[in-house]
């Protein structure tokens, strides 16, 4: 029997609600003196999932829905509020835009930042250098602070680094939102060889064309809960009818 790479179980978070001058009174109290109830705002509740080796697994749902909070709880970023998380195997993960990036430094010395915090040994850095900047393709930025780069640049550079770590787990959180489309053509060519050599998927989007692309399977997360699992077409079919009536 093949073992989970990712096992979910009864997954919720929840976060202080400190939206209002009272609230915000009234966690700070609970928060310091123990006493009273907290006032939280619940960004997932009960998810339960698993994904295999080689499998492919969407994740859409409107903005707010939970989404990144599941997958930072996933990327072991942020620690659930209930359940349990079980993950074998190396992760790579591209949640938000910069993210493990300085911006203080050039982009040659990101790269080696971002890619000590993935994981990867200097040797592995060293060998992979000329790759990683090949695949970024931003010329002379290279040896500029990207608090200088756009957002696209910025992007390129962070796919550059999970190309050269070759994860067990790719998850990848609204990358192919920004960007250049030939940079996105160049992502998808790499993502659908990643997955023929065996590689496993956890793909976050708003493009439902990404995840019927991309995808085997496809989850919709709707105020912090499943709402739907399947196969990604009928999934994203659904969805799309959802967003039609609304």
């Amino acid at each position: 029997m093949q073992i989970p790479l990712i096992s979910l179980s009864n997954i919720g978070k929840s976060y202080p609600s400190v939206a209002t001058g009272s609230n915000r009174l009234r966690t700070i109290a609970a928060l310091l003196f123990k006493r009273g109830e907290t006032p939280s705002f619940c960004a997932l509740q009960g998810v339960n999932l698993e994904l295999k080796a080689g499998e492919s697994l969407g994740l859409i749902g409107e903005n707010g829905a939970g989404k990144s909070t599941l997958l930072k709880i996933i990327a072991g970023v942020v620690k659930p509020s209930t359940g349990r998380v079980v993950v074998n195997g190396r992760i790579g993960a591209l949640l938000e835009l910069g993210s493990g990036f300085h911006p203080e430094y050039s982009g040659l010395e990101n790269i080696h930042l971002a890619a000590a915090l993935m994981g990867m040994s200097n040797a592995e850095i060293d060998s992979k250098l000329d790759s990683i900047i090949e695949f970024a393709d931003i010329g002379s930025h290279i040896a500029e602070p990207i608090k200088h780069y756009s957002s696209g640049m910025v992007v390129r550079l962070g796919f550059a680094v999970a190309t050269a770590m070759q994860p067990d787990i790719l998850i990848t959180d609204e990358v192919l939102a920004v960007g250049d489309e030939s940079f996105q053509k160049k992502c998808i060519r790499w993502i659908e060889g990643y997955l023929s050599q065996g590689g496993t998927l956890l793909l976050c989007s708003h493009s439902m064309f990404h995840i019927q692309t991309l995808c085997q399977k496809a989850v919709w997360i709707h105020d912090g809960q499943m709402h739907m699992y399947g196969n990604s077409f009928d999934v994203t079919r659904e969805y799309l009818t959802y967003h039609e009536e609304k």
